[in-house]
């Protein structure tokens, strides 16, 4: 079986570390209608054009919003224009040195909707001297979206499993034309324009229009991706770049899919290694037989979908998201201790639904609290094509199989969801190793699921400029939830400029 989810074919977000609701569990804020984008000038717009506009902003709650127009092509800026929105935490102090941009990952992750959480660590020197500011990139959020389906079908995607025989792969890869189709005719031209490249050089525009000469920007998971974009194409505007939780960016679609699935298989056994030392924990025996465990529960799932409190069941696509978004921070360990116990002793799959609709930001009303889901796949589609030979495929879902017994085969045959993507995949037309860029800080946590460490460490190698900072921890990303030695080294560089020390390890 493969999960309708198509995991695997690019990193997911960072969970921010929200404040719990009533059930303990994340909760969202309410995404407001994005603005509909203009064209400033017409066919004879230019750069010049968008980089003169002027930016206003405004109050939006305890922040300031403003809107920046960015040419729907940057290689024509004449062809049209898209929106960009922004949001501002401004800085608390009197001598403020410019602005921070930020990203939470990804793709399809908004960067307005975490902006609250993404300040809530940072040191009081750090909020003095710079603006924060939350940015949703080209087809995410309030940005101009990329549109998709409709709540019950984006659910119904969200539920299928399909069989790995012919037919089921047949029906897959029919369903995602079908969903790529769709996209097209909802969002239009802009679907063939939300490329990371696109992003990052929107990114430079909103340097400029903020009046910063160089980027200071802190992005996480994707948003490395996005800050490694930025300085292969703007090097000499780099200023101070932290990027955490990073991807290899030199991989291609097969490694990124083998290693992702790796690193969630040794998250989920440290978390049974834990769970198994502790009181009440559902899964006896050795680390092997609980994940044995798991590997049952998520197969019946399939052939039997669980029941729940409600009139929805609990697919194995699904059992999957909820575990996979347990093992993003390792303080969400005993919400996957409640969800299995429940799942296994009592066959109740509702605690288990619960965490997969916060991995979809899903509502408890059916409807969705952000386009996530849409924007994830078009940008991911719009990055990267995997091989989607069937032969191929089928020796790359037993290698990630052999890698990932237990949570490895929703990571298989994820080409299948580009295969047929109606727009053309963007060419990368800079140098990834972004020469002559100031020090670029990379971080990399060992017990990382959705961006293994090893990738940290390829990025700062990849990166001319790159510098390693470790955590030794469990989780996905460091700054804002690992400890004072990665707070200091992060929050000196952004307020003083200079650099921690190459391989220091926290």
């Amino acid at each position: 079986m493969v999960s309708g989810c198509v995991a695997g074919k690019d990193v997911v977000d960072v969970p921010t570390s929200e404040q719990p609701g009533a059930t303990g569990l994340p909760t969202r804020r309410p995404v407001p209608e994005p603005a509909s984008p203009q064209d400033p000038g017409g066919s004879e717009a230019t750069l010049d054009a968008f980089y003169s506009q002027d930016l206003t902003w405004s109050e939006c709650g305890t922040f300031e919003c403003a809107t920046v127009l960015a040419p729907l092509d940057w290689a024509s800026p004449g062809s049209g224009a898209t929106t960009v929105a922004l949001e501002r935490a401004p800085a608390t102090g009197t001598s403020v040195q410019g602005s921070l941009l930020t990203n939470p990952g990804g793709p399809g992750a908004s960067g307005i909707e975490s902006l609250e959480y993404v300040i809530k660590p940072m040191g009081g020197k750090l909020r003095e001297d710079f603006h924060i500011i939350g940015f949703d990139p080209r087809g995410v959020g309030q940005s101009q979206p990329v549109q998709c389906l409709d709540a019950q079908a984006t659910d119904e995607a969200l539920s299928k499993d399909y069989a790995t025989t012919a037919d089921g792969l047949e029906a897959m890869a029919a369903d995602a034309k079908a969903y790529g189709e769709a996209c097209l005719e909802n969002t239009g031209a802009l679907l063939g324009h939300v490329d990371t490249q696109s992003s990052a050089r929107d990114m430079d525009l909103i340097r400029a229009l903020v009046g910063d000469k160089k980027l200071n920007y802190l992005g996480y998971s994707y948003g490395t991706q996005l800050g490694a974009a930025y300085a292969g194409l703007f090097p000499k505007n780099v200023g101070r770049l932290v990027l955490d939780g990073a991807l290899d960016i030199t991989l291609d679609d097969d490694a990124l899919s083998l290693t992702q699935a790796a690193g969630f298989e040794g998250a989920l056994r440290n978390y049974v290694a834990n769970c198994q030392q502790g009181r009440g924990c559902p899964l006896p025996g050795s680390v092997d037989d609980g994940l044995g465990q798991i590997k049952k529960l998520v197969d019946r799932a399939f052939d039997n979908p669980l029941s729940t409190q409600g009139e929805r069941r609990l697919t194995s696509s699904l059992a999957f998201a909820g575990i996979a978004v347990a093992l993003y921070d390792d303080e969400s360990w005993s919400y996957l201790t409640q969800a299995l116990d429940a799942a296994l002793r009592n066959n109740d799959g509702t605690v288990l639904l619960t965490l997969a609709d916060i991995y979809n930001d899903r509502n408890a009303d059916g409807t969705f609290a952000s386009n996530k889901t849409e924007a994830f796949r078009a940008i991911g589609c719009a990055d990267a094509r995997g091989d989607s030979d069937p032969a191929h495929m089928a020796e790359q879902a037993a290698k990630i199989l052999k890698v990932a017994p237990t949570l490895g085969e929703p990571f298989g045959y994820g080409a299948l969801g580009c295969k047929d993507w109606p727009t053309p995949m963007a060419a990368i037309d800079y140098d990834i190793s972004a020469p002559g860029a100031a020090p670029i800080v990379v971080i990399g946590t060992t017990g990382d699921p959705a961006t293994p460490y090893e990738w940290a460490t390829a990025l700062s190698n990849t990166l001319e400029s790159g510098v390693l900072v470790s955590w030794e921890g469990e989780g996905h990303t460091a700054y804002g939830r690992s400890n004072d030695c990665i707070a200091n080294a992060v929050e000196t560089f952004f307020v003083t400029g200079t650099a921690p020390a190459d391989g220091l390890q926290c």
